[in-house]
Protein backbone atom coordinates (compact mmCIF):
# COMPACT_ATOMS: atom_id res chain seq x y z
CA UNK A 1 0.00 0.00 0.00
CA UNK A 2 1.64 3.57 -1.05
CA UNK A 3 2.56 5.35 1.86
CA UNK A 4 -0.02 8.18 2.84
CA UNK A 5 0.98 11.78 2.06
CA UNK A 6 -1.08 15.18 1.68
CA UNK A 7 -3.81 15.21 -0.57
CA UNK A 8 -4.56 17.44 -3.78
CA UNK A 9 -6.35 19.64 -1.62
CA UNK A 10 -6.55 23.10 0.52
CA UNK A 11 -5.69 22.94 4.04
CA UNK A 12 -9.19 22.66 5.12
CA UNK A 13 -10.75 20.25 7.95
CA UNK A 14 -12.42 18.28 5.11
CA UNK A 15 -9.17 17.57 3.97
CA UNK A 16 -7.75 16.26 7.35
CA UNK A 17 -10.84 14.00 7.91
CA UNK A 18 -10.58 12.21 4.02
CA UNK A 19 -6.72 11.62 5.07
CA UNK A 20 -6.74 10.66 8.92
CA UNK A 21 -10.67 10.03 9.36
CA UNK A 22 -11.42 7.18 6.89
CA UNK A 23 -11.07 3.54 7.76
CA UNK A 24 -13.25 2.24 5.58
CA UNK A 25 -15.48 2.53 2.11
CA UNK A 26 -18.26 -0.05 2.01
CA UNK A 27 -17.26 -3.62 2.31
CA UNK A 28 -13.61 -2.23 2.60
CA UNK A 29 -11.90 0.10 -0.05
CA UNK A 30 -9.14 2.83 1.44
CA UNK A 31 -9.04 5.84 0.90
CA UNK A 32 -4.72 6.81 -0.55
CA UNK A 33 -4.47 10.62 -0.51
CA UNK A 34 -1.86 12.06 -3.31
CA UNK A 35 0.36 14.57 -4.00
CA UNK A 36 0.07 17.16 -6.89
CA UNK A 37 1.96 19.76 -8.40
CA UNK A 38 -1.74 21.91 -9.07
CA UNK A 39 -2.99 24.24 -6.88
CA UNK A 40 -6.60 23.39 -7.58
CA UNK A 41 -7.85 20.66 -4.67
CA UNK A 42 -9.48 17.21 -6.24
CA UNK A 43 -11.17 14.93 -5.40
CA UNK A 44 -9.40 11.14 -6.08
CA UNK A 45 -10.59 7.49 -6.61
CA UNK A 46 -8.14 4.70 -5.00
CA UNK A 47 -6.85 2.12 -6.49
CA UNK A 48 -8.72 -1.01 -6.28
CA UNK A 49 -8.58 -2.90 -3.08
CA UNK A 50 -7.28 -5.93 -4.48
CA UNK A 51 -4.22 -4.09 -4.97
CA UNK A 52 -3.56 -3.88 -1.00
CA UNK A 53 -2.61 -7.36 -0.80
CA UNK A 54 -5.58 -8.35 1.77
CA UNK A 55 -4.36 -5.27 4.20
CA UNK A 56 -8.61 -3.93 4.47
CA UNK A 57 -9.59 -7.23 6.53
CA UNK A 58 -11.50 -6.35 9.10
CA UNK A 59 -12.21 -3.08 8.55
CA UNK A 60 -15.79 -2.42 9.21
CA UNK A 61 -18.84 -1.53 7.16
CA UNK A 62 -20.48 2.01 8.32
CA UNK A 63 -23.80 2.11 9.08
CA UNK A 64 -25.98 2.61 6.40
CA UNK A 65 -23.69 1.80 3.81
CA UNK A 66 -25.03 -2.04 3.39
CA UNK A 67 -26.73 -1.29 -0.10
CA UNK A 68 -30.27 -1.66 1.66
CA UNK A 69 -32.16 1.35 1.87
CA UNK A 70 -31.29 2.82 5.61
CA UNK A 71 -29.15 0.19 6.70
CA UNK A 72 -29.56 1.18 10.00
CA UNK A 73 -28.69 5.13 9.58
CA UNK A 74 -31.01 8.01 10.66
CA UNK A 75 -29.47 10.19 8.26
CA UNK A 76 -28.69 9.90 4.55
CA UNK A 77 -24.59 9.51 5.83
CA UNK A 78 -24.33 12.40 3.29
CA UNK A 79 -24.57 16.28 3.83
CA UNK A 80 -24.77 19.42 1.82
CA UNK A 81 -21.95 22.56 2.04
CA UNK A 82 -23.35 25.30 -0.16
CA UNK A 83 -21.51 24.82 -3.39
CA UNK A 84 -23.12 24.66 -6.78
CA UNK A 85 -24.44 21.60 -8.07
CA UNK A 86 -24.68 20.89 -12.07
CA UNK A 87 -28.10 21.65 -12.67
CA UNK A 88 -29.72 20.62 -16.23
CA UNK A 89 -27.95 18.62 -18.85
CA UNK A 90 -24.42 17.79 -18.18
CA UNK A 91 -21.94 18.15 -21.44
CA UNK A 92 -19.54 14.94 -21.19
CA UNK A 93 -16.50 16.09 -23.51
CA UNK A 94 -13.27 13.35 -24.15
CA UNK A 95 -9.33 14.79 -24.85
CA UNK A 96 -7.95 11.82 -25.95
CA UNK A 97 -4.23 12.09 -25.27
CA UNK A 98 -1.18 10.57 -26.55
CA UNK A 99 -1.15 7.26 -28.94
CA UNK A 100 -4.56 5.71 -29.25
CA UNK A 101 -3.80 3.52 -32.23
CA UNK A 102 -5.32 0.39 -32.43
CA UNK A 103 -7.64 0.80 -29.29
CA UNK A 104 -10.74 1.95 -31.37
CA UNK A 105 -12.58 -0.61 -29.55
CA UNK A 106 -11.41 0.80 -26.39
CA UNK A 107 -12.58 4.10 -27.25
CA UNK A 108 -15.71 3.16 -28.71
CA UNK A 109 -16.74 1.33 -25.17
CA UNK A 110 -15.96 4.51 -23.81
CA UNK A 111 -17.93 6.96 -26.09
CA UNK A 112 -20.74 4.54 -25.75
CA UNK A 113 -21.22 4.53 -22.59
CA UNK A 114 -21.29 8.78 -22.49
CA UNK A 115 -23.48 8.41 -24.93
CA UNK A 116 -26.37 6.00 -23.19
CA UNK A 117 -25.88 6.87 -19.33
CA UNK A 118 -28.41 9.24 -19.23
CA UNK A 119 -31.96 8.55 -18.37
CA UNK A 120 -30.98 5.21 -17.30
CA UNK A 121 -31.93 3.80 -13.61
CA UNK A 122 -28.38 4.27 -12.55
CA UNK A 123 -27.50 7.75 -13.08
CA UNK A 124 -31.16 8.69 -11.91
CA UNK A 125 -29.43 8.01 -8.61
CA UNK A 126 -28.11 11.64 -8.94
CA UNK A 127 -31.57 12.87 -8.49
CA UNK A 128 -31.29 12.59 -5.11
CA UNK A 129 -29.31 15.49 -5.05
CA UNK A 130 -30.18 18.98 -4.81
CA UNK A 131 -28.66 22.66 -4.48
CA UNK A 132 -29.57 25.15 -1.45
CA UNK A 133 -32.59 26.04 -3.41
CA UNK A 134 -33.95 22.93 -4.12
CA UNK A 135 -32.77 22.97 -7.33
CA UNK A 136 -32.53 19.33 -8.23
CA UNK A 137 -29.63 17.54 -10.37
CA UNK A 138 -31.08 16.43 -13.50
CA UNK A 139 -30.84 12.58 -15.37
CA UNK A 140 -29.46 13.90 -18.62
CA UNK A 141 -26.26 13.55 -19.71
CA UNK A 142 -25.12 14.60 -23.65
CA UNK A 143 -21.66 13.37 -25.02
CA UNK A 144 -20.88 16.22 -26.25
CA UNK A 145 -17.54 14.94 -28.64
CA UNK A 146 -14.21 14.68 -28.41
CA UNK A 147 -10.68 16.14 -29.62
CA UNK A 148 -7.20 14.63 -30.31
CA UNK A 149 -4.18 16.54 -28.27
CA UNK A 150 -1.82 16.88 -30.80
CA UNK A 151 1.09 17.89 -28.54
CA UNK A 152 1.80 14.69 -27.62
CA UNK A 153 5.40 13.58 -28.02
CA UNK A 154 7.76 11.17 -26.55
CA UNK A 155 9.06 14.41 -24.67
CA UNK A 156 5.50 14.79 -23.05
CA UNK A 157 4.64 10.91 -22.03
CA UNK A 158 4.80 11.81 -18.32
CA UNK A 159 2.61 14.33 -17.33
CA UNK A 160 2.01 16.20 -14.00
CA UNK A 161 -1.41 17.19 -12.24
CA UNK A 162 -0.87 20.78 -13.72
CA UNK A 163 -0.13 19.39 -17.41
CA UNK A 164 -3.85 18.13 -17.15
CA UNK A 165 -5.21 21.46 -16.88
CA UNK A 166 -2.99 22.72 -19.57
CA UNK A 167 -4.69 19.96 -22.16
CA UNK A 168 -8.11 20.66 -21.24
CA UNK A 169 -6.94 24.65 -21.66
CA UNK A 170 -5.55 23.95 -24.86
CA UNK A 171 -8.40 22.12 -26.09
CA UNK A 172 -11.08 24.89 -25.67
CA UNK A 173 -8.47 27.86 -26.39
CA UNK A 174 -7.90 25.90 -29.58
CA UNK A 175 -11.48 25.51 -30.33
CA UNK A 176 -11.46 22.26 -30.48
CA UNK A 177 -14.53 21.77 -27.48
CA UNK A 178 -16.54 24.75 -26.94
CA UNK A 179 -16.14 26.75 -23.30
CA UNK A 180 -18.80 25.21 -21.70
CA UNK A 181 -19.62 26.15 -17.69
CA UNK A 182 -21.72 22.82 -17.99
CA UNK A 183 -19.04 20.29 -18.92
CA UNK A 184 -17.03 17.93 -17.64
CA UNK A 185 -13.59 17.58 -19.65
CA UNK A 186 -11.85 13.98 -19.46
CA UNK A 187 -8.49 14.25 -20.47
CA UNK A 188 -8.26 10.25 -21.06
CA UNK A 189 -4.38 9.41 -21.20
CA UNK A 190 -3.18 6.19 -23.69
CA UNK A 191 -1.82 3.46 -22.16
CA UNK A 192 1.89 4.79 -22.75
CA UNK A 193 1.20 8.39 -20.79
CA UNK A 194 2.29 8.13 -17.35
CA UNK A 195 1.02 10.16 -14.95
CA UNK A 196 2.62 10.90 -11.69
CA UNK A 197 0.26 8.84 -8.85
CA UNK A 198 -2.19 6.82 -11.42
CA UNK A 199 -2.10 3.23 -10.70
CA UNK A 200 -0.41 2.85 -6.95
CA UNK A 201 -2.16 6.17 -5.51
CA UNK A 202 -5.50 7.09 -7.52
CA UNK A 203 -7.41 5.72 -10.64
CA UNK A 204 -9.10 8.98 -11.38
CA UNK A 205 -10.15 12.50 -9.93
CA UNK A 206 -11.86 15.45 -10.82
CA UNK A 207 -11.29 19.11 -10.42
CA UNK A 208 -12.62 22.81 -11.28
CA UNK A 209 -10.08 25.88 -12.57
CA UNK A 210 -10.89 29.34 -13.88
CA UNK A 211 -10.49 29.24 -17.62
CA UNK A 212 -11.26 31.90 -19.69
CA UNK A 213 -13.23 33.76 -16.92
CA UNK A 214 -15.72 30.24 -16.85
CA UNK A 215 -16.06 27.67 -13.88
CA UNK A 216 -14.37 24.72 -15.99
CA UNK A 217 -14.66 21.29 -14.60
CA UNK A 218 -12.50 18.53 -15.97
CA UNK A 219 -11.18 14.97 -14.96
CA UNK A 220 -8.11 12.63 -15.50
CA UNK A 221 -8.99 9.10 -16.40
CA UNK A 222 -5.97 7.20 -17.32
CA UNK A 223 -5.61 3.81 -19.58
CA UNK A 224 -4.84 0.91 -16.90
CA UNK A 225 -3.50 -1.57 -19.15
CA UNK A 226 -0.25 -1.10 -17.10
CA UNK A 227 -2.18 -0.71 -13.86
CA UNK A 228 -4.63 -3.28 -14.13
CA UNK A 229 -4.55 -4.67 -10.61
CA UNK A 230 -5.15 -1.13 -9.12
CA UNK A 231 -7.68 0.43 -11.35
CA UNK A 232 -9.50 -2.63 -12.53
CA UNK A 233 -11.65 -4.95 -10.72
CA UNK A 234 -11.35 -7.69 -13.26
CA UNK A 235 -9.41 -9.03 -15.93
CA UNK A 236 -12.15 -10.23 -18.25
CA UNK A 237 -14.43 -8.04 -20.26
CA UNK A 238 -18.11 -8.25 -21.29
CA UNK A 239 -17.25 -5.89 -24.17
CA UNK A 240 -14.09 -7.84 -25.38
CA UNK A 241 -11.35 -4.91 -23.72
CA UNK A 242 -10.57 -4.87 -20.22
CA UNK A 243 -9.14 -1.77 -19.87
CA UNK A 244 -11.61 -0.05 -21.85
CA UNK A 245 -14.32 -1.38 -19.46
CA UNK A 246 -11.89 -0.33 -16.69
CA UNK A 247 -12.03 3.43 -17.73
CA UNK A 248 -15.70 3.54 -18.04
CA UNK A 249 -16.47 2.46 -14.67
CA UNK A 250 -13.70 5.20 -13.35
CA UNK A 251 -15.33 7.84 -15.43
CA UNK A 252 -18.61 6.79 -14.38
CA UNK A 253 -17.73 7.40 -10.93
CA UNK A 254 -16.11 10.85 -11.51
CA UNK A 255 -18.87 12.06 -13.65
CA UNK A 256 -21.85 11.31 -10.77
CA UNK A 257 -19.63 13.48 -8.82
CA UNK A 258 -18.45 16.37 -10.56
CA UNK A 259 -22.23 16.48 -11.30
CA UNK A 260 -23.12 16.91 -7.73
CA UNK A 261 -19.82 18.72 -6.57
CA UNK A 262 -18.37 20.21 -9.33
CA UNK A 263 -16.54 22.73 -6.80
CA UNK A 264 -15.67 20.33 -3.90
CA UNK A 265 -17.95 22.67 -1.83
CA UNK A 266 -21.38 21.05 -2.20
CA UNK A 267 -21.88 17.05 -1.30
CA UNK A 268 -19.60 14.88 0.60
CA UNK A 269 -19.90 13.25 3.97
CA UNK A 270 -18.05 13.89 7.47
CA UNK A 271 -15.08 11.94 6.03
CA UNK A 272 -14.94 14.44 3.18
CA UNK A 273 -16.36 11.02 0.70
CA UNK A 274 -17.99 12.53 -2.13
CA UNK A 275 -21.32 10.26 -3.23
CA UNK A 276 -19.43 7.88 -5.40
CA UNK A 277 -16.82 7.49 -2.92
CA UNK A 278 -18.83 5.92 -0.21
CA UNK A 279 -19.54 3.04 -3.00
CA UNK A 280 -16.04 2.95 -4.35
CA UNK A 281 -15.34 0.03 -5.87
CA UNK A 282 -18.43 -2.26 -4.52
CA UNK A 283 -21.15 -3.26 -7.65
CA UNK A 284 -24.02 -4.81 -6.21
CA UNK A 285 -25.72 -7.77 -8.55
CA UNK A 286 -23.56 -9.60 -11.51
CA UNK A 287 -24.00 -11.91 -14.20
CA UNK A 288 -22.34 -13.18 -16.37
CA UNK A 289 -21.33 -11.61 -20.04
CA UNK A 290 -18.49 -12.81 -22.75
CA UNK A 291 -17.17 -14.78 -19.15
CA UNK A 292 -17.05 -11.34 -17.51
CA UNK A 293 -18.95 -9.84 -14.57
CA UNK A 294 -21.15 -6.93 -15.84
CA UNK A 295 -23.92 -5.43 -13.73
CA UNK A 296 -25.94 -2.98 -15.82
CA UNK A 297 -26.88 -2.75 -19.51
CA UNK A 298 -26.94 0.64 -21.37
CA UNK A 299 -28.04 0.63 -24.94
CA UNK A 300 -26.53 -2.37 -26.36
CA UNK A 301 -23.31 -2.98 -24.12
CA UNK A 302 -23.31 -4.36 -20.68
CA UNK A 303 -20.71 -2.88 -18.19
CA UNK A 304 -19.15 -3.55 -14.54
CA UNK A 305 -19.61 -0.25 -12.88
CA UNK A 306 -19.03 0.97 -9.55
CA UNK A 307 -22.42 1.57 -7.33
CA UNK A 308 -23.36 5.49 -6.26
CA UNK A 309 -24.82 6.62 -3.18
CA UNK A 310 -28.51 7.14 -2.94
CA UNK A 311 -29.29 10.36 -1.08
CA UNK A 312 -32.81 8.96 0.28
CA UNK A 313 -34.22 6.38 2.99
CA UNK A 314 -31.00 6.89 4.90
CA UNK A 315 -28.75 6.37 2.46
CA UNK A 316 -27.54 2.99 0.49
CA UNK A 317 -25.10 1.77 -2.30
CA UNK A 318 -27.36 0.82 -5.40
CA UNK A 319 -27.01 0.35 -9.07
CA UNK A 320 -30.42 2.25 -9.58
CA UNK A 321 -33.08 4.54 -8.16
Amino acid sequence: MPGQVPEKRDNTMRSFTKMFGAAAILAATVMVPVTTSSATPSETIPVHPMALRGRLNGLPTPAGEAGKPGGGAKTNGISYHGGPVMLGTVNAYIIWYGDWTGTAVRQTIVTDFLSTVSGSPYYNINTTYTNGGGGRVSNSVAYGGSAIDTTWNSNTSSLSDSDIQTITTNAINLGKLPKDANGVYFVLTAAGVSKTGFGTSYCGWHTHANIGGVDIKYSFVGDPTNVMSGCAAQTTSPNGDAPGDAMVSVIAHELEEAHTDPDLNAWYDTRGYENADKCAWTFGTTYSVNGALANVQLGTRNYYIQRNWVNASGGYCSMSY
